[in-house]
């Protein structure tokens, strides 16, 4: 399935296709392009929006398109719910939320900063969302 959503990745849009190729879709492809043809693309392509305005899996009041992602496709792993609020708080502005949340959003725009392109940007981030599941399952117990 095709994915779409806005260019100049930064926490949500890079966490995004982190939780959708590791526990929605394995084979899942990306496209990242102005905010303003993310949904004419999104028809024109038959793919799925998020995190853009009007989308389904987009911010809705205090959650962000992470939140929207694992409530849709019904993930309870704890881990991940534990993930949702790092990347809830560096999303939205609210590093009260998690203590993990001022550090990733300091992380993510660096990240943006040395990356050539949105690709670029995920391949790089995608071991630094393996390595935050891994602590939060250590967090929440799941691993010793």
């Amino acid at each position: 399935m095709k994915w779409v959503t806005r260019e100049r990745a930064h926490v949500d849009r890079i966490a995004c296709p982190w939780l959708i190729k590791r526990f929605v879709d394995e084979n899942a492809e990306f496209l990242f392009v102005p905010a303003d043809k993310v949904h004419d693309i999104a028809k024109r392509e038959n793919a799925i929006p998020f995190d853009v305005k009007d989308a389904e899996l987009g911010h809705h009041g205090e959650f962000c398109s992470f939140d929207a992602i694992i409530k849709k496709h019904g993930l309870k792993d704890p881990a991940l719910l534990e993930l949702a609020r790092i990347v809830r708080g560096a999303d939205t502005d609210k590093p009260e939320l998690a203590p993990e949340a001022a550090g990733l959003d300091s992380i993510a725009t660096g990240f943006k900063l040395i990356s050539k392109d949105d690709f670029d940007n995920m391949e790089r981030q995608f071991p630094l969302y393996d390595a935050l599941y891994a602590f939060c399952r250590h967090k929440t117990g799941q691993t010793r």
